[in-house]
C-alpha cells in the first residue's frame, strides 16, 4: 500500500524553480532513496514532503490525503517523522531531554524509556548535553526523537553527511531497523550506492527532475546510471 505519493510537485525558493515535475512514492515497509548530483534538487524535495518550500506546486497524497497546503506541524501530527541534516538535536539539553521536549507523545516518559532500549548506546549518556556527543551518537538521537510519535513514514535528509566511514555503516544498520517498527523510510543521501544497497527503490535527481527511477538493485545494474550518477565500486 502506497502511504506517500508526490504528484508533479514543482516550486523553489524564489521565482526560479528548483523542482520540475517530480513524481514519487513510499509504500508501507519500503526504504526509498533519492540520489542524484549536488544541486540536483534532492533536499529540497524532502523540504516540500515536510512542508518546508515557500512556493509548492503539485500534490502530496498522504494516506491519499493531499497535504500539499498542510503546516509542517500538521504533517508530524498525522504521522510523518523527519530528521534534518542539521540542527536536528537540541545542543543545549541532555539526550533525555530532548526525547521529552518532543511534543503531542501520550506517556512521553514511558516512550522514551523505549527509546533507549531501542537505541542502548543512548542510554549512559542520558544525562550528557547533545552537543557533547559524537556525529554517530547524535544522530542516533535524532532518530530516537523522530521515533517518540510513532512515525509511519520518516524522511532523512543527509543522515551520513560528514560522519566518518565506520560510523556511516552504523547509521545504515539503523535505518535498515526502521521498517521492523513500522516505518517507512524516504531517505535523500550523497552515499548513492550504500544507500541503494539497503533500499528497495530508488530514484535518481538531475536538474530538479526524476531522470531515472526503479528497483534498488536495477539501478545499481543499470550501466547508464553507473556511468552518469552512481560511478563505479572502489
Amino acid at each position: 500500500m502506497t502511504v506517500l505519493h508526490v504528484e508533479n510537485i514543482g516550486g523553489g525558493y524564489s521565482e526560479v524553480d528548483i523542482l520540475k515535475g517530480v513524481e514519487l512514492q513510499v509504500s508501507v515497509g519500503e526504504i526509498v532513496t533519492v540520489v542524484g548530483t549536488n544541486g540536483a534538487g534532492k533536499s529540497t524535495l524532502i523540504k516540500a514532503v515536510m512542508g518546508l518550500l515557500p512556493r509548492l506546486a503539485g500534490r502530496i497524497l498522504w494516506e491519499g490525503q493531499d497535504i500539499a497546503r498542510a503546516s509542517t506541524e500538521r504533517r508530524l501530527n498525522t504521522g510523518i517523522g523527519y530528521v534534518p541534516q542539521v540542527a536536528n538535536v537540541f545542543a543545549s539539553l541532555t539526550v533525555h531531554d530532548n526525547l521529552l521536549v518532543v511534543q503531542g507523545v501520550p506517556e512521553v516518559r514511558r516512550r522514551a524509556a523505549e527509546m533507549f532500549e531501542l537505541f542502548p548506546a543512548l542510554q549512559p549518556l542520558a544525562q550528557r548535553r547533545a552537543g557533547a556527543l559524537s556525529g554517530g551518537e547524535r544522530q542516533q538521537l535524532a532518530f530516537a526523537m523522530a521515533l517518540m510519535s510513532r512515525p509511519r513514514l520518516i524522511c532523512l535528509d543527509e543522515p551520513t553527511a560528514a560522519l566518518s566511514p565506520a560510523l556511516v555503516k552504523t547509521v545504515f544498520d539503523q535505518i535498515v531497523r526502521l521498517p521492523e517498527l513500522g516505518c517507512a523510510v524516504l531517505m535523500v543521501e550523497q552515499r548513492a550506492r550504500e544507500a541503494l544497497q539497503i533500499s528497495q527503490r530508488g530514484y535518481i535527481m538531475d536538474q530538479g527532475r526524476v531522470a531515472m527511477s526503479g528497483p534498488a538493485a536495477g539501478l545499481l545494474d543499470d550501466p547508464r546510471a553507473v556511468e552518469l550518477y552512481l560511478g563505479h565500486e572502489a
